[in-house]
C-alpha cells in the first residue's frame, strides 16, 4: 500500500514500524568482536541462535552456534554426524579433539561419557576465553584445554605414549583446514595415538576441491572409512582403527545410545542412514603429503 505524504507525522512513523518490524525481529545483533593473534572472532545473535565466526567479512561462516531457547539442543548436521563415532565404539574413556569452537561438541559427550575424561586442543586463546564467556563452555579436571597447536600436541603426545579411544578433528580458520593438519604425515600420527579399537572422526567439507585429495589421503593411511554426507557442504570420515563394525553392530550401538542423542535433538533414524563405505571420489586423485599440500590454492579455484 503507497504511503500518503499528506498524512500524520506520528501516522507515518507507525506505518513505517508496522513495515520494517519483521526485519528488526531477525536482524543480526553483533555481541562481542575481537582480534585475536590468529583471526577475527565475532560473536552474534540471529533467528534465535547465538553464533561465531571467524570473520568480520562474512558472519554466515559459522564456526559454532546454539540455540539461546535451549543451548542443549544441537544446531549444525556436522556435530550431529560427529557423534555417530560413538556407533563404533560407545564407551571411549580417554578423547582427544582437536579445535574447540564453541565447545558446544566437547561439553555434550562430556554430558554421555562420565567417566572419560578429553583433553582439548586449540590455538587460539582467545578462542578459548570467548567459549567460555559465551557458549557456556568449562574445562575442569575431566575437561581439559590445551592452548598450543594441534600437530605440535600430537607430536608430544605419541612421545609421551598417550593413546585416545576417541579422536575428534575439527580444527578450522576462516577458510578451511590448515593445511598441516591435512597431510598423510600428519595422519600417520594420529593413528598412532589411537588404541587399537580407537575411532577417529574428521570434520571435513563435501564441497571442497580437497575433497578427493583428502579421502585418498585418509585412504592411504586407514584404509576404508564410512564416509557421512549431508546438504551440500559437510562430510565426516569416521574411522576404528582395529576394522569397521558392520551393521549390526551399528545398530546394536545406536539404541544404546538414543536416550542420550535424542537429547540432543537427534537419533538414529536421522544418523544411521547416512553411514557408507561407497567411494565417491577419483581414487587416482594424489594423496597430501607434507611436500605437496595447495590446500588454499585448491579451495580457491572457481
Amino acid at each position: 500500500m503507497p504511503l500518503n505524504p499528506d498524512c500524520h507525522p506520528l501516522v507515518l512513523f507507525l506505518l513505517l514500524c508496522a513495515l520494517f518490524a519483521p526485519a528488526a525481529v531477525t536482524a543480526m545483533t553483533v555481541i562481542h568482536t575481537e582480534k585475536s593473534l590468529y583471526r577475527n572472532i565475532v560473536v552474534y545473535e540471529e533467528d534465535g541462535q547465538r553464533c561465531m565466526s571467524f570473520t568480520q567479512r562474512e558472519q554466515s561462516a559459522r564456526q559454532s552456534c546454539q540455540f539461546l531457547s535451549d543451548p542443549t539442543q544441537f544446531v549444525f548436521p556436522y556435530t550431529k554426524m560427529m557423534m555417530g563415532a560413538l556407533y563404533l565404539n560407545p564407551q571411549p574413556r580417554t578423547l582427544l579433539m582437536i579445535g574447540l569452537g564453541g565447545g558446544v561438541l566437547p561439553t555434550a559427550l562430556a554430558q554421555i561419557l562420565p567417566q572419560a575424561t578429553l583433553d582439548i586442543v586449540e590455538l587460539d586463546p582467545a578462542v578459548v576465553k570467548v567459549a567460555r564467556r559465551f557458549f557456556s563452555f568449562n574445562p575442569g579436571q575431566r575437561l581439559r584445554i590445551f592452548e598450543e597447536d594441534g600437530r605440535v600436541f600430537a607430536k608430544r603426545a605419541r612421545r609421551a605414549g598417550q593413546r585416545y579411544d576417541l579422536i575428534l578433528l575439527d580444527a578450522f580458520d576462516h577458510e578451511y583446514i590448515p593445511e598441516h593438519l591435512l597431510t598423510q604425515e600428519f595422519l600417520t600420527e594420529i593413528k598412532e595415538l589411537l588404541t587399537p579399537s580407537g575411532v577417529l572422526a574428521a570434520n571435513t567439507f563435501s564441497s571442497s576441491h580437497l575433497y578427493a585429495h583428502e579421502s585418498t589421503t585418509y585412504e592411504a593411511v586407514f584404509g576404508v572409512f564410512y564416509n557421512l554426507r549431508v546438504e551440500l557442504r559437510n562430510r565426516i570420515i569416521l574411522i576404528r582403527r582395529d576394522g569397521l563394525p558392520g551393521r549390526e553392530a551399528l545398530e546394536r550401538n545406536a539404541a544404546t545410545l538414543e536416550p542420550n542423542l535424542q537429547a540432543l535433538g537427534f537419533g538414529k533414524d536421522w544418523l544411521l542412514p547416512l553411514f557408507s563405505t561407497e567411494r565417491d571420489w577419483n581414487p587416482k586423485a594424489r594423496v597430501l603429503t607434507d611436500q605437496y599440500a595447495p590446500s588454499n590454492l585448491l579451495n580457491n579455484l572457481p
